[in-house]
């Protein structure tokens, strides 16, 4: 724990543009705790400076588009820059060593003392803000919604604790300057959850029916239910990991009430009782064969839920909004775009990821249905390519693989100046040009062999372009696309996966119904079964696909209890549990080839055991307040 963490001047001074007149009666050097709940707009401007680290207190610290996503911490994507960070899938997490949740190395808005931290920010809201004077009706609504924005974020950062700690410490007043830390210890997971729960409660009771955009709302606090509900009614924390500590399990036999509970708090959404949320894009069964027409169409629908600006669509909940003045730093093309553009090429989707995609009529894609059996190697020539266009891998794919995927072909933006003679038809290029003999014509500019940039390449043969706005020029500009942290699609897969793990076949009827909407959303035919086990396959494949970088994977996959098996051995590739690239000759007369090349090995994977499903207690934190107890399965 810390001390007492007061709100820095210069976040107050920024957020608080209207008050002038306020900043201005002392100097900056007296400004603390007293002044600030002197003045309602103050408070405000303290709750805004919460609202930000929510993303952490790292210089790209703010919710939503990190440089490093959490994707990289599963087989959904490769990040480059500082893999070695990555101890959660190189089987080296311990409490001396959290790497990517740790201060400033990536997944700062999930470190320990950054939650902490601001939760003590929030409780000196909660405490305080009812003794802040007000002058008039106005002041004294936005004092009590204040208190209730207060209780959303404090339920969104135990939130985190709990999905990565269990039963965490609860804390609902402000530490004092001499706190003694030997009192506090873990709450239950139960506990945790309820104090949740209750933060969430207080929440809708104060936040007004009618918000400004972008701060928590009502539905917010009511889809962050949803979504602490689904985690505590899965298997891990119902006995999948030490079924009697009640750290990180709950009571034997407390799961089917959890499950109605998660069941009941989507469908609180999806009735309306928080307003009307609904997918954008069509819903209805899709007609097949879909044309490529048609096929880009569903694509760009789903592309554009994560290049909103303005306004927010339908479907968004709750979204971080972004400005070109602000603090808060959206650098998602500059990050994550390719280096034929200057860009960073982060985040690189894994060949794993890329086969996992159906293709358009909803049937598994089957990269070994050319040549059965051989799982790295594919031919085609240019007659073959013009008679079956998807000999081509990236042919054919459901819509959400061309809304989400850059790879060798895909159309993005125009290219730079120094780029435009290398690719005149602003096409990625993740392969290299060959001449008939085999020799190369021309290293692809978006590769590791670029004549542009050669450093910032992808490894794997993938970009990624969800979250990139293709109107930015990520060399020169930051984003101001939202990144949408609730969203609608979210509460139906919560609700459909409540009603396959309920079990029986009116539940798996109805909640496959819910499934469907998204996957008909996508373009896809809808999934029809009476089984729970293949019904489950089916929810969990489409979690995969539709929340492909949003970070969800990252908590389905250890809930679940399936990232040992992707981390140690993946599903694509069976006999292969590293990253490898895809190398790929694109040759003068027109034939193609696509080779997974076990030669170049992009990242090993290892899996460091069972207890990893729960993160371990920082060791700073055990050494400054011994009688915690750590996580079992780490000294």
């Amino acid at each position: 724990m810390k001390k007492i963490i007061y709100i820095i001047i210069s976040a107050v001074v920024a957020a608080a543009t209207s008050c002038t007149d306020v900043l201005d009666q002392k100097a900056v050097d007296s400004f603390n705790e007293d002044i600030v709940f002197s003045d309602i707009k103050l408070v405000n401007a303290y709750l805004g400076s919460c609202y930000r680290r929510m993303g952490g207190a790292g210089d790209d610290g703010v919710l939503g588009m990190h440089r490093d996503m959490l994707g990289s911490q599963t087989e959904h994507t490769y990040a480059p820059f500082r893999p070695g960070s990555y101890v959660f899938v190189k089987g080296t997490l311990s409490p001396d060593n959290l790497g990517f949740f740790s201060a400033a190395i990536g997944g700062e808005w999930l470190y320990w003392d950054n939650l902490y931290a601001n939760i003590q920010n929030l409780n000196t809201i909660i405490d305080k803000v009812d003794n802040t004077p007000v002058a008039n009706v106005a002041e004294e609504s936005l004092r009590t919604q204040i208190k209730g924005e207060a209780y959303f974020i404090r339920a969104f950062m135990y939130l985190h604790l709990l999905q990565l700690h269990g039963g965490v410490v609860l804390v609902d007043k402000p530490f004092s300057l001499n706190q003694d830390f030997s009192v506090f210890t873990r709450s239950s997971i139960a506990d945790t959850k309820d104090f949740i729960l209750s933060d969430i409660s207080q929440a809708i009771a104060l936040i007004p029916a009618e918000i400004e955009q972008g701060h928590g709302s009502r539905a917010a606090a009511a889809a962050l239910k949803s979504r602490l509900l689904t985690f505590c009614s899965s298997e891990l924390p119902n006995g999948g990991y030490e079924s009697g500590n009640t750290l990180v399990s709950f009571p034997a036999g407390s799961r089917t009430a959890l499950l109605e509970a998660a069941r009941d708090a989507a469908k609180d959404l999806i009735d309306g009782k928080y307003g009307a949320f609904a997918l954008v894009g069509n819903i209805s069964e899709p007609v097949l064969p879909l044309t490529e027409a048609q096929i880009l169409e569903y694509a760009d629908v789903y592309f554009n839920i994560f290049n909103q600006h303005g306004a927010w669509n339908t479907e968004t909940i709750w979204a971080i909004q972004y400005a070109q003045t602000d603090s808060k730093i959206n650098n998602a093309n500059r990050w994550n775009g390719p280096n034929g553009y200057h860009n960073s090429g982060n985040s690189q989707p894994s060949e794993q990821s890329v086969r996992t995609y159906e293709m358009a009529d909803g049937t598994p894609f089957v990269w070994d249905a050319v040549n059965p059996g051989n799982d790295t190697l594919r031919r085609a020539t240019a007659e073959q390519l013009a008679v079956n266009p998807t000999l081509n891998p990236y042919n054919g794919r459901e819509p959400r693989f061309y809304g989400t995927l850059l790879f060798h072909g895909a159309p993005w933006q125009e290219r730079p100046a120094d780029a435009k003679h290398l690719d005149p038809y602003n096409k990625i290029q993740t392969g290299h040009f060959y001449n008939l003999d085999g020799t190369i014509r021309q290293f692809g500019v978006d590769t590791r062999n670029s004549e542009i940039e050669d450093w910032n390449g992808t490894y794997t043969g993938y970009y990624l372009k969800k979250f990139m706005d293709p109107d930015v020029e990520g060399q020169y500009y930051r984003n101001t696309n939202h990144w949408v942290e609730l969203r609608y699609a979210e509460i139906l897969l919560n609700y459909a996966e409540a009603l396959i793990e309920l079990g029986d076949a009116n539940s798996i009827t109805e909640g496959l119904k819910a499934l469907n909407q998204v996957r008909n959303r996508a373009g896809l035919p809808g999934r029809i079964t009476s089984s729970q086990a293949e019904a489950r396959v089916f929810l969990r494949h489409e979690r995969d696909i539709e929340f492909f970088g949003e970070g969800h994977h990252f908590w389905d996959v250890r809930r679940w209890k399936t990232a040992s098996g992707l981390i140690e051995k993946t599903v694509v590739l069976p006999s292969k549990n590293d990253f490898y690239g895809i190398k790929i000759k694109e040759f003068v007369n027109g034939d193609m080839e696509w080779l997974l090349d076990y030669k170049n090995r992009v990242d090993d994977r290892s899996w460091g055991g069972d207890h990893f499903y729960w993160l371990p207690i920082p060791r700073a934190e055990i050494n400054k307040a011994p009688q915690l107890q750590q996580n079992p399965g780490y000294k």
